[in-house]
């Protein structure tokens, strides 16, 4: 079972505390090119481009492919990372309920820098393959073994008939856990579709319909699926499988389609197995009135449903969203951002709902599968920043003065202090029915009673008026003094700090 490994040192990637991810990115980067992992970053940058500025300010991006299989049946998960990321990350995912057990295989900085760290993994990986209670295992590299170049690809693809999939993701070279997503659907997809092209695979759980099928891409809410699987149902389609999927065998379903709908537009590795298993992309959603009119349209000509049909999809479903938006109307400015990737559908949502969005920013890249929600929301007078880093979302606050803000954790702990109503974007909006009439109704009534809240923020702020804030935060028998030239002096010895360790770096 074990053959002899080359050894991997690279000293570089253990500074700092020596298991932490806090070398810096620089740092760690050049230590993963140096350690063979160029290609590897090459391709992320291409797929999940940074810019203008750095990247967005988020979670750790592992949260998402940790997330991704934590979700599917028969799937083992081992992180190999420093503990103290991988006690956060498996905090976080049972924290968002996640049940599963994750492995994890420790290291310090003799079996990093040995090679050791890699014959414990696969040790681990030989322990775990039991085909009775797998279909897969998934082993992701955190910063600092990505840095110091654990060769996951040496695994092997498959032991007693589980599937082995090594990924990288780290923090350095993912931007968001959304795109994080796309590297573990990627790698999946890319693994189901060889085997296929190989030989028969497993049937979907309940077998194959008679209809052709539109695979849906991009995590949405549980009922989102059938919703779209009724409009569809006029054309003639049904509603495939959602990527991520829910266990192995869907994968197979969900490359055998007629169509991919990008729900979500930055799943650029599974685009990628898609086009290469010849299957036709279509961008955007059915959201509102005008979004589902386009989506039917688009999808129904990538199927070669005739235009009869396709009309007749329309006539059926597009009353009952009219009056969906008639009936449950929002009035009120309202800028919005978040880390999902569906930002720009919710945007469109709240328009054709009557609300005056003014800004919207997604932490997500901006795709050509983005253009058609864009050019609509751009034409509705809306700015729509991609990339959007926590000042841009800020700053749009302070100039447009929202009646509403939707945003991050920060965003909304910002829009409350200026006594703005706010809602956290990614538990109080995305976790909704977006699509079809279902979802023209749902966020009227969370935000409007949002809205509504304004009364209730002034009275709070005139209640609490004058207690401390800032400096003299917190309960004092004396408010305390403001001391600036303090901030100045420490300001100025980090400053120092950093330029010594910037010159120890070049020596």
């Amino acid at each position: 079972m074990a053959t002899s490994l080359p050894v991997f040192e690279n000293p570089a990637a253990l500074a700092g505390d020596g298991l932490g991810c806090h070398s810096g990115k620089e740092q760690l980067t050049a230590a993963a090119r140096a350690a063979g992992k160029s290609d590897t970053l090459d391709r992320y940058a291409q797929d999940y481009p940074k810019g203008p500025h750095d990247q967005p300010q988020s979670m750790c991006p592992a949260f998402g492919s940790l997330r991704v299989g934590l979700r599917m049946r028969r799937t083992a998960t081992i992180l190999s990372g420093s503990a103290c990321c991988v006690y956060g990350l498996t905090f976080t995912s049972h924290f968002y309920g996640a049940r599963r057990t994750v492995g994890y295989v420790p290291f310090n900085s003799e079996t990093l820098v040995t090679g050791q760290l890699f014959e414990d993994i696969r040790d681990a990986v030989y322990q775990m393959a039991d085909p009775a209670l797998y279909d897969a295992i998934v082993i992701t590299n955190l910063c600092v073994p990505t840095a110091s170049g654990v060769p996951l690809q040496l695994l092997p693809k498959e032991i007693n008939g589980v599937r082995i999939i090594g990924i990288d993701v780290p923090g350095f070279g993912v931007p968001t856990h959304a795109e994080a997503k796309d590297v573990l659907a990627g790698a999946m997809l890319k693994y189901a579709r060889t085997e296929a092209e190989l030989g028969p695979v497993a049937a979907p759980r309940g077998g194959k319909g008679d209809k052709p099928t539109v695979t849906l891409l991009g995590e949405m809410f549980p009922a989102d699926p059938v919703g779209i699987g009724m409009m569809l149902e006029p054309l003639g389609l049904a509603a495939g499988p959602v990527v991520p999927t829910r266990e192995w065998r869907e994968l197979y379903a969900a490359l055998d389609c007629a169509v991919v709908a990008a729900i979500h537009p930055f799943y650029t590795a599974s685009i990628r197995e898609f086009d290469a298993a010849g299957r036709t992309i279509v961008g955007s959603a059915p959201v509102g009135l005008d979004g589902t009119a386009g989506w039917l349209e688009r999808i129904g000509a990538a199927a070669n449903v005739s235009a009869d049909r396709i009309d007749a999809a329309k006539a059926r479903i597009l009353p009952a969203i009219k009056g969906a938006l008639a009936k449950m109307p929002i009035k009120g400015r309202i800028t919005m951002s978040g880390y999902e990737g569906s930002e720009l559908l919710v945007a469109r949502l709240l328009v054709e709902s009557g609300a005056d969005v003014r800004y919207v920013g997604s932490a997500c890249p901006r795709t050509k599968w983005s253009d058609a929600d864009r050019e609509w929301l751009e034409a509705k007078g809306v700015h729509v920043q991609f990339r959007a880093s926590l000042e841009q979302d800020l700053a749009a606050m302070h100039e447009f003065q929202p009646d509403l803000a939707i945003g991050t954790t920060p965003v909304v702990q910002k829009a409350k202090e200026l006594t703005i109503p706010a809602l956290y974007f990614t538990n109080l909006i995305s976790a909704r029915p977006l699509m079809g009439p279902a979802g023209a109704g749902s966020l009227a009534q969370v935000v409007n009673a949002a809205l509504g809240n304004k009364a209730r923020f002034d009275t709070m702020k005139e209640f609490f008026a004058g207690v401390g804030e800032g400096h003299a935060a917190g309960v004092w028998e004396k408010t305390p003094e403001d001391k600036p030239e303090f901030r100045e002096h420490y300001k100025r010895h980090l400053a120092k700090l950093a330029k010594q360790r910037k010159a120890e770096e070049m020596v």
